[in-house]
């Protein structure tokens, strides 16, 4: 099968949450629902509020992004989590 390239934007509760913590806990959740090569970008929105942009790959035959999702949506922190882009890579 394939490799799909996922992108997921998170949004923290207010300006004032630890970016860095989020990161680590996404990490976590994103490994156990079998992503790899995990990757953040920080996105300014407006008033000191930064979104994380969450990039990695997933084999297409290893399950589904609803545990991904919901583990996101779970963290301490986060006020929203949203599938930005998904595509099947080429090669």
């Amino acid at each position: 099968m394939g490799i799909t390239l996922i992108k997921i934007k998170l949004m923290p509760e207010s300006p004032s949450e630890d970016l860095k913590k989020i990161e680590l806990e996404a990490k976590k959740v994103i490994e156990k629902g079998k992503g790899n090569n995990v990757r953040f970008e920080i996105e300014p929105i407006a008033f000191g509020l930064k979104a994380i942009i969450i990039s990695f790959d997933q084999d297409e035959d290893k399950g589904e992004l609803e545990p991904i999702e919901n583990g996101l949506n779970k963290i301490k922190g986060v006020s929203s989590c949203q599938i930005i882009d998904m595509r099947r890579a080429i090669g």
